[in-house]
């Protein structure tokens, strides 16, 4: 397991702006996912992005998707009822049945799909790549954990999960928030030993940042909900970590 130092690259003022196209598509009849990617993407990584316990708040990982496929990812970030522990687990299973049928037709490639999530959904990310049951054994390519606790998911005694399986060396990026009041950041520490030791490529940061400063957003205690923001110093920290995903989606140059 690794402790990587920040990536650094241009400021946002100098590097040139790509234009992300976007838009929605249903995932499930009546339930829709965010779609973002390069226009004209073809083959690319894909990354299945989960937002966290708040219901249907897939607008709240906008920047941070939008910053990765910037880089060259189509990023696929659904609406998922975080709220209902028999809807929701199923309706993130069919995201990923989803993302494997349709990455093809978006421009990605159904071969490479990243499996990522925040908060609660970096813990129902973490449960699929760990028990591959749950998705009829499917194995994402590479799994992505923001600001996760990873001592419960939806699935939760799911009857198809069976046993925990190894890595074999498929990348991990497990990163959190120093600052973090919600989620305490010794669970992702935790979940990075245990995947390390099950023979994953465990990358660990451990940011200088809060629960929504990690995906570039500012919390609006009257809203109850991440929005986006211009701050300065998490703008640089929604850069850094769009970065550290998409570097894990798009693998060695």
């Amino acid at each position: 397991m690794a402790d990587e130092p920040s990536e650094r690259g241009p400021s946002p003022a100098t590097r040139p702006v790509v234009a992300v196209a976007h838009h929605a598509e249903q995932y499930r009849p009546g339930r829709l996912t965010d779609v973002f990617r390069l226009p004209g993407a073809a083959g690319a990584p894909v990354v299945l992005l989960w937002h966290g316990s708040g219901p249907d708040e897939r607008e709240v990982l906008a920047p941070l998707a939008s910053g990765i496929a910037r880089l060259g990812a189509l990023v696929l970030v659904p609406d998922w009822r975080s709220d209902d522990p028999v809807i929701g687990p199923v309706e993130l299973v069919d995201s990923i049945t989803f993302a494997r049928t349709a990455a093809g037709e978006l421009g990605g490639d159904p071969g490479r799909i990243v499996l990522a999530g925040w908060s609660l959904g970096a813990n129902a990310a973490a449960a699929v790549a760990e028990r591959p049951g749950i998705a009829d054994g499917w194995h994402p390519s590479g799994l992505v954990g923001l600001a996760g606790s990873y001592d419960e998911s939806p699935f939760d005694g799911h009857p198809g999960a069976g046993g925990p399986v190894g890595g074999a060396g498929r990348p991990v990026l497990v990163a959190h928030g120093t600052e973090d009041p919600v989620v305490p950041p010794a669970g992702s520490v935790a979940a990075a030993g245990r995947l390390a030791e099950a023979g994953w490529r465990v990358v660990l940061r451990q940011l200088d940042t809060d629960h929504a400063g990690i995906i570039g957003t500012e919390y609006n205690p009257w809203r109850k909900i991440c929005e986006p923001t211009s701050d300065p110093g998490r703008l640089a920290m929604l850069e850094q970590v769009a970065r550290a995903v998409a570097s894990l989606a798009l693998g060695p140059d």
